[in-house]
This record gives C-alpha cells, sequence and structure tokens, in this order.
C-alpha cells in the first residue's frame, strides 16, 4: 500500500458535481502539483479549498478541493477529494493528469480495503458498507447502516471479550495454580458461561433469515400449468401488462420478472412457463427453466384452475413442490368448481379470481404470513445478511453446542479451552481480526471502483 491511488468515486455522467478520491502518502503533493489555489500542504486539515485544476497553463476545471491527513481519515491516509464540475470530459481530464503525475488507477473496492488493512473498517462494516450502497429498500438501508456504523461488530466483540475472558481464567488456572485471586473454572462454571455464549450465536443465527430477507428479498416462483392465469397473476401484481396474456396455451415459453415491496421487502416475482409436457423445443427449455426456478424460489405460488379436474400433470406439480414452502392459489373462481381441493393442505390455499380482481390481497397477507414480515423488527436492524457471515455463525454455533455438550459430559475444562479458542478465533474472522490476504483480494474486488 506504498503507492497512491485514485479514483472516480461518483457515478460518471452528466451532473452538478462528480468527486475524484485520492489516498496515499504522496496524495497532497500529487494534487499539489496540478492545483492552482491555496498550498495543500499547508492548510488545514478537514477544510475545502477552492481553486483550479492545471495542465501547463491552462485552466481545466474550478474546483473545490477536501483535504484529509492520515490518520483521520476515511483509509486511515492521506485522502484528498476533489468537487469537479459534472460531466465525462472534465472527470476524465483531472484523472488522467492525477495519473500522469504519479497516481495509480484503484482496483474495485481499494478505498474499502485499504481502510479496512489500516483499522479504520472491520469486516462487517467493510461488507455493510456495499450493502449501504445497494440498498433498494428503507429497511436494507437501515439494515446496512446498522452494520456499517459497527452496531454488527460491537456485538460479536462482546462475545469474543466473554471468550477471552473464559480462555485466559483457565490459562491461569493450569500454570499458576497457586495464584488465588484467579477464577476457578470448573464444568460448573464453565456451563453458565457457554450456555450465554451458545443462546446469543443461536439468536444471531436465527435472526440472520430475516437479514438475508430485507437484503435480498424474497423469490417467488409462480408455477402451474399452461393457461392458470400466471401471467395475468404476474400483470396483476405488477400493475403493469408485462407479460404476454392469450388464451393460446404455452405462449410464456421464457422467464418473465418483475420486482414489487410488501413492509418494506422486496418481491422477487417470477413467471414461468406453463409445465407440461410438450414437443416443442423452445416451450420444452422453458419448462425445463420452470424446474430449476421451483429448486431455487424461496416461496412457490403454484395456480390450479378451479374450473378443471386435476390433471397428471397437475399432479406431478403437486409432488414436485411438495418440500417447498407453498402457496397454493385456485383461479377462476368465476367459473364452475371442478377441482377436487382434497390435495392440498388447507391452510394454504387461496381462492382468486384474477378476471373479477379478487383475492390478490388475500395472498400478498399470506405472503406476509409466511415469512413474518409483520414481525420483522422496525427498530433493531442488527442482522447479518451475507452466505460468508452466515456460514461463519452456523460453524460457531455448531461449534459452540459442541463444547456445551463436552462440559455437560464432564471433559476436563483444560481440553475444552482448546474448542473455546477455536470459537473465538472463528468470531475473529467474522468481523476480520484474522483474515486470508487471498479471501480480502477477491471480496474486495466486489465493491465498487470509488469506494
Amino acid at each position: 500500500m506504498e503507492d497512491t491511488i485514485a479514483a472516480i468515486a461518483t457515478s460518471v455522467g452528466v451532473s452538478a458535481i462528480n468527486i475524484i478520491k485520492v489516498s496515499g502518502s504522496k496524495a497532497i503533493e500529487i494534487t499539489n502539483s496540478i492545483f492552482k489555489g491555496k498550498d495543500l500542504s499547508k492548510v488545514n486539515p478537514f477544510t475545502i479549498n477552492y481553486g483550479f485544476i492545471m495542465e501547463n497553463e491552462e485552466k481545466i476545471d474550478e474546483v473545490l478541493v477536501s483535504v484529509f491527513k492520515a490518520p483521520k481519515s476515511y483509509t486511515g491516509e492521506d485522502v484528498i477529494e476533489i468537487n469537479t464540475h459534472g460531466g465525462i470530459a472534465c472527470t476524465n481530464k483531472i484523472l488522467e493528469l492525477l495519473l500522469t503525475h504519479g497516481c495509480r488507477l484503484a482496483q474495485p473496492g481499494e478505498f474499502l480495503k485499504r481502510a479496512f488493512l489500516n483499522g479504520k473498517r472491520d469486516l462487517l462494516e467493510a461488507e455493510s458498507i456495499s450493502d449501504l450502497i445497494e440498498a433498494k429498500t428503507s429497511k436494507a438501508r437501515k439494515m446496512a447502516m446498522q452494520g456499517a456504523t459497527g452496531e454488527l461488530s460491537k456485538m460479536i466483540k462482546e462475545l469474543r471479550e466473554k471468550l477471552v475472558t473464559i480462555i485466559s481464567n483457565i490459562e491461569v488456572n493450569i500454570d499458576y495454580p497457586e495464584y488465588d485471586d484467579a477464577i476457578v473454572y470448573t464444568n460448573e462454571l464453565l456451563d453458565k458461561n457457554i450456555l450465554e455464549i451458545k443462546e446469543s450465536l443461536s439468536k444471531i443465527l436465527e435472526e440472520s433469515e430475516k437479514g438475508k430477507i430485507i437484503k435480498d428479498g424474497i423469490n417467488v416462483g409462480i408455477v402451474g400449468k399452461p393457461n392458470v392465469g400466471k401471467s395475468s397473476l404476474l400483470n396483476r401484481l405488477l400493475n403493469e401488462e408485462k407479460a404476454i396474456v392469450t388464451d393460446i396455451e404455452g405462449t410464456t415459453r421464457d422467464i418473465v420478472e418483475g420486482k414489487i415491496v410488501i413492509n418494506g421487502i422486496t418481491l422477487n416475482l417470477i413467471d414461468t412457463a406453463g409445465i407440461r409436457e410438450t414437443d416443442n423445443l423452445v416451450e420444452q427449455i422453458g419448462v425445463n427453466k420452470s424446474k430449476e426456478i421451483i429448486e431455487k424460489a424461496d416461496l412457490i405460488v403454484a395456480m390450479f384452475d378451479s374450473s378443471r379436474k386435476l390433471s397428471e400433470e397437475d399432479k406431478e406439480i403437486i409432488e414436485s413442490i411438495k418440500d417447498k414452502k407453498t402457496i397454493t392459489l385456485i383461479n377462476k373462481t368465476d367459473l364452475k368448481q371442478e377441482i377436487d381441493l382434497s390435495m392440498f393442505k388447507k391452510e394454504d390455499i387461496i381462492e382468486i379470481s384474477i378476471k373479477n380482481d379478487e383475492g390478490i390481497n388475500k395472498l400478498l397477507d399470506k405472503i406476509k404470513e409466511k415469512f413474518n414480515l409483520n414481525e420483522i423488527d422496525t427498530s433493531d436492524y442488527t442482522y447479518l445478511s451475507n452466505s460468508r457471515q452466515i456460514s461463519i455463525v452456523k460453524n460457531c454455533v455448531s461449534l459452540s453446542e459442541e463444547i456445551y455438550e463436552a462440559n455437560k459430559n464432564k471433559v476436563e475444562v483444560d481440553l475444552i479451552q482448546i474448542d473455546i479458542q477455536r470459537l473465538w478465533e472463528m468470531l475473529g474472522e467474522l468481523i476480520g481480526i484474522t483474515y486470508k490476504e487471498e479471501f480480502i483480494d477477491e471480496m474486495f474486488k466486489r465493491f465498487c471502483l470509488g469506494k
């Protein structure tokens, strides 16, 4: 990290301003070399300075330059932010001048990576900043903000503090048995401490499902035979004619998607091709995609025609979704009922008529019920939300349960201490106190260039 990096921190386009960010030991020196105004090396930190970016004697742009000096900056290094007039030509020209005067173009996420490596952000905070940038709903923004401001990290650090207290006391018991002031750790005392930690980790894991829903939304696959009303349902939910609707079976041959928000949670709606046996190659590809959606979706909305008896294809659909979280929609209730409802779970059935605009709100209410959307806390958004975080906590919960059982079985405390140490290390991986260089490089490449 000895070189000085620069990148455009804002989306390039026609706008009032763009911001170019520079970070590194020569950030002030390099910017000074193309800036006409106050000497940036002599100004007070945390000041905004008016002037011009120059190329030889030519004024390139009128700018405001913010100066942040190490270690009190975003990256922990000297940082410059150049506020330029918006537009591709001005912004790119100033970035070009910085690069020709000694800066290197920043890699995606490199500013945030430097903040992490310099101890300005831990890994949970860094991931939350990425989530904050990508947040699509108010709840996703609030959750990301809790992580970005360190609330999540504080929880994990408190658990690690409890573990290190246990570890240090056990170590003293082993190495200095004559030391009278140390707590003597017995299986009985350890039982209470480990139980508290295990329950805390289990609660974090349990709450993580809420975090994933808030961040990614719920993938809802709409499945059924051709012409049961899947595309009509999608159009009604989106309040637009997104999917083509005809009386001809097999009209939908590819996946049609849309998004709506309920209770601050995004529903990713996926209208699938009608599932049936067909000799049409194109339609068969669509049917195969529909079967893949069944495997991947968080929720299946299975639609059936009230005016027809269940066919073998209907029964195959019912069998294929039996292990999935499902809502059964019986459509066309405006027609004479011929369907046998005994094959369905009564509590999952909603009878609707899309033609008469009946039952749609019941479907949305059932989705809220299935995912407890009304119970997602409106004030506490301290949730884990990505696969890396959840995977580590799952392993921590599993290990804490093993420690708890070993202690119950009166395994020697000094032997249990080895697993307690491992649990402490795993929680360190969660916030990035322990990490692999290759993993960090790959992870930060996912972030946007200007951060």
